[in-house]
Parts: C-alpha cells; sequence; structure tokens
C-alpha cells in the first residue's frame, strides 16, 4: 500500500497541468448557400427557397456540425451577396469560415421480384452533394470534394401475407445523410488545423476588448499572441493576393468576458508588450499562443 501510495503521489507531481489553451475553441461557420442542382421534385410552380432536397441538406449539415461541439454555426442572411463583395464584404459575415454546398444527383427507384408464392418490393434512393469551404480571411477556398449515399428499403409478402410498402420518405433524408457523412469529418479537420485567430476591436481605460467570448471557449486566464497584420504581396503565377506571417507584438489575458449570443460576445484582456497603433485596430489579430 505505501508503495501504491508513492507511485499515485508521483504521477500527480509529474502530470502536465491542463490550461485554456488547450481547449480547442470553437470555429464560427456559416452555411451559405446549399442548393438542388437536380431536377428531382422542380415542377412549374417550385419555389427555390422552400426546396425540400435543398432543406434536407442544410439541416442534415447543420446537425452534424453541431454535434461535434467544434463550431458556433451563424445563420446569415444576404450570404451570397456579402460573399460577391470585395475584401471588406467577407469580414462583414462574422464567421472564420463559409460553407457552400449543392445537391448534385438525387433519384430513387422500385425494384420488385415477383414469384409464385412470394414478392419483393426494393426502393432505393441515391443523393450526390457537393462541398465547397471557403476561409473569410483569405477569401480562398480551402476544401473542396464530393461524395454519394444510399438507402433502400424492401417489404416481402408470402402467399399474401406480409408488409406492403409505400413510397418510404425517409430514404432522401438517409440517403444524403449518408453522403455527407463521408464528408464532414475532412470538413472539421480543414476548419480546426488552423490556428484560431480573432481581432481586436478596442482599447478603453486601458482595457484591450477582443472578439469572442465564452461560447468560443474562451474564459478568463486565456492567453493569445498579439501580431501585426503581414505584409500583402501578390502571386504573379496565380494572381492571388497573399498574407505574409504577421509580426507577434505581445500576449494578451483574459480578465472577463460578456455578450448574449455568439456574435455579440467580447472579452476584455490585459496586454503586455510592444505598442501598437490604436488607429489602426483592423492591422492586428490575436491567435492562439
Amino acid at each position: 500500500m505505501k508503495k501504491f501510495l508513492l507511485l499515485l503521489i508521483a504521477m500527480v507531481l509529474v502530470a502536465p497541468s491542463f490550461g485554456q489553451n488547450d481547449k480547442t475553441l470553437k470555429r464560427k461557420v456559416a452555411i451559405g448557400r446549399f442548393t438542388n442542382e437536380t431536377q428531382y421534385a422542380k415542377g412549374m410552380f417550385y419555389d427555390r427557397e422552400n426546396d425540400p432536397i435543398r432543406k434536407q441538406a442544410l439541416d442534415i449539415l447543420s446537425s452534424k456540425l453541431a454535434a461535434s461541439g467544434k463550431f458556433i454555426l451563424l445563420e446569415r442572411d444576404g450570404l451570397e451577396e456579402l460573399i460577391a463583395e470585395a475584401g471588406e464584404g467577407m469580414q462583414k459575415i462574422g464567421a472564420d469560415y463559409i460553407i457552400l454546398g449543392s445537391v448534385t444527383k438525387f433519384g430513387r427507384k422500385v425494384e420488385g421480384d415477383q414469384r409464385v408464392f412470394s414478392s419483393t418490393k426494393t426502393q432505393t434512393v441515391e443523393a450526390g452533394v457537393s462541398i465547397r469551404i471557403v476561409d473569410v480571411s483569405s477569401g480562398l477556398i480551402i476544401y473542396s470534394d464530393e461524395a454519394s449515399g444510399y438507402a433502400e428499403t424492401s417489404a416481402k409478402t408470402t402467399l399474401g401475407i406480409g408488409g406492403t410498402a409505400g413510397y418510404d420518405a425517409t430514404l432522401s433524408d438517409k440517403a444524403i445523410s449518408a453522403a455527407l457523412s463521408q464528408l464532414v469529418e475532412n470538413i472539421i479537420n480543414k476548419c480546426t488545423d488552423k490556428p484560431w485567430r480573432g481581432y481586436l476591436l478596442a482599447i478603453e481605460d486601458g482595457s484591450y476588448i477582443i472578439s469572442g467570448g465564452a461560447t468560443q471557449g474562451i474564459t478568463p486566464g486565456a492567453t493569445f499572441g498579439l501580431y501585426k497584420k503581414g505584409k500583402m504581396v501578390t502571386n504573379p503565377q496565380t494572381g492571388i493576393k497573399v498574407e505574409l506571417p504577421g509580426q507577434r507584438l505581445g500576449t494578451l489575458t483574459v480578465v472577463t468576458s460578456m455578450g448574449d449570443t455568439p456574435e455579440s460576445e467580447i472579452s476584455f484582456c490585459t496586454y503586455d508588450g510592444s505598442a501598437i497603433d490604436t488607429n489602426d485596430l483592423l492591422n492586428y489579430y490575436l491567435m492562439e499562443k
């Protein structure tokens, strides 16, 4: 028993301590345009905004991302217009990433097998989805992929006894869900492999106010590095603007947070580091240490 207690004490003494920055800070994600690119259910009175296939895919993706516990999902009206704007328009979205998607394939078929004493009816639905992720800070597409999913159900009767199968409306949900399940893990990885970034909003009475709060996992005592943005250069081969690595200026330490919604949450910090230009706060950002 004595040896066991000594071993237990030793384990406690050498065990690593885990602080705020060891936690994964939640990324803000806006799911933008999700369209139905197929001809399924598109009749004379087709209403794009109330397309059931589009809404199914949007709801299923939102549920899967929320279940991961790694994101704050934002609803944005007029998101397509903001995406179309240059530079500053993208920042107005208030998200770290935008997910754009479409249902590219959707079809169902019914097959039957009629025998002397029995019959079988099988319904199959196939769905294909395509996903793109846009990094709001750069405007670049960082991930693009597509996948297909299937779902089926069967009913069998023997000598007239057994179930009869009408159209199973849940098959479309299952097929779309199966397709999205193949992409969700990659979506999570792409949105979390880049260090979390926040922004300096204001400096008042010696307190440094940053974006984000408790909903994102920011708690008192959390520390972040404050950086001055790097120079923007243009890649002559692609014509795409690239931001060079920023210059670290100091450390921000969270004192308290406030706000009623993920969009309005802010945190108050102390700062230890080089002087910054208070008239040009947009030129700075903070990252996990």
